[in-house]
């Protein structure tokens, strides 16, 4: 019992101010606003004017520069003149109506913001969004929310090192993963199979992904080697092992198919493939990257080692 009081005394304990890490998160949060609006996922005029509702400092070393420098990442992001700061809006608040007198404190509303707004902004434009940044044990929590509709149009946890931004990501992907599978909505996915030791099996496949819990891959094959040039079909099951995919593909051959096809010769055929080719597949994934190790074995004697892509472009200038 002594020593688990020790270790909680010594290791555990409450998480301890780091203004430094504070500071970086307050530069990382700029970078990702200026990038969301580069990339058109914010547009500015959709954020100004904006309201700053709430920056609270969570230590007592940040509470001198906190607030401060919140205004200065919006106002460098937003352009001069484009933040109003809301010092009522956390205030307790206590509001008389038809008779009725109602002391808030904590939270406020988005009615009462859009209320405290229009009591005084006077003749300005009406703020567009509402802003919350808080300081958290390791970093900040930033959400950005539309006052005319209620919709959060930006919200996630910043870090120095944007673990906590990805972890953000990662469950608002896997929501929307879930939704997915409610809607029985399917997920193409582009595969580019490089099997080149020691043969070689060339073939690009655009699967949908589908199933209660996405494990069936099914869709069409364009193969280049193996056989030469030819189209089919695939099928691909994910095991719980590695999410490796094993599967195959029923190729035709269409160089084969169409000498058959317009030939005058009464004997056999001479060609480079049989008319049918079938490939069994088996894909292995590279930890959480878009490559995969690849072993193919074909009807035509090809038995092939290389890599698979996920995703990828072939050319980058195509998206």
């Amino acid at each position: 019992m002594v020593l688990i009081l020790l270790w909680c005394l010594f290791f555990g304990g409450a998480a301890q101010a780091d203004p430094d890490a504070t500071r970086d998160a307050f530069d990382r949060l700029e970078e990702i606003l200026e990038l969301r609006i580069d990339d058109g996922l914010l547009r500015k005029e959709d954020l100004s004017p904006a309201l700053l509702v709430s920056a609270r400092p969570r230590y007592v070393d940040t509470e001198g520069w906190f607030g401060a420098r919140a205004i200065e990442v919006l106002q460098n992001t937003l352009g001069e003149g484009s933040l109003r700061l809301c010092e009522a809006c956390m205030a307790p608040r206590m509001i008389v109506q038809d008779g009725v007198m109602v002391y808030q404190a904590g939270p406020v509303t988005i009615d009462e913001i859009v209320r405290l707004d229009d009591q005084l902004r006077g003749e300005s434009e009406p703020a567009r969004v509402a802003v919350y940044i808080d300081e958290t044990a390791y970093g900040l929590a930033v959400k950005i929310v539309d006052l005319r509709t209620g919709a959060v149009r930006y919200a996630g946890n910043v870090d120095p090192n944007l673990f906590e931004n990805e972890s953000s990501h990662r469950t608002y992907k896997q929501a929307a993963e879930l939704e997915r599978r409610a809607r029985g909505d399917s997920v193409t996915q582009v595969f580019i199979d490089a099997g080149l030791f020691p043969g070689q099996h060339i073939s690009v496949d655009w699967s949908d992904q589908w199933g209660k819990y996405n494990r069936h891959l099914t869709g069409v094959t364009l193969s280049i080697f193996d056989p030469i040039l030819g189209l089919g079909a695939n099928y691909a099951y994910v095991t719980p092992l590695l999410n490796t995919a094993v599967g195959g593909k029923l190729i035709l051959s269409l160089p084969t198919g169409l000498v058959r096809a317009v030939g005058n010769q009464q004997g056999p055929t001479e060609v480079i493939d049989p008319l049918i080719t079938a490939v069994l597949t088996v894909r292995v994934p590279i930890g959480r990257s878009n490559y995969g190790v690849l072993a193919t074995v074909s009807t035509n004697g090809q038995f092939t080692l290389g890599i698979s892509l996920l995703n990828i472009s072939p050319l980058p200038i195509l998206p």
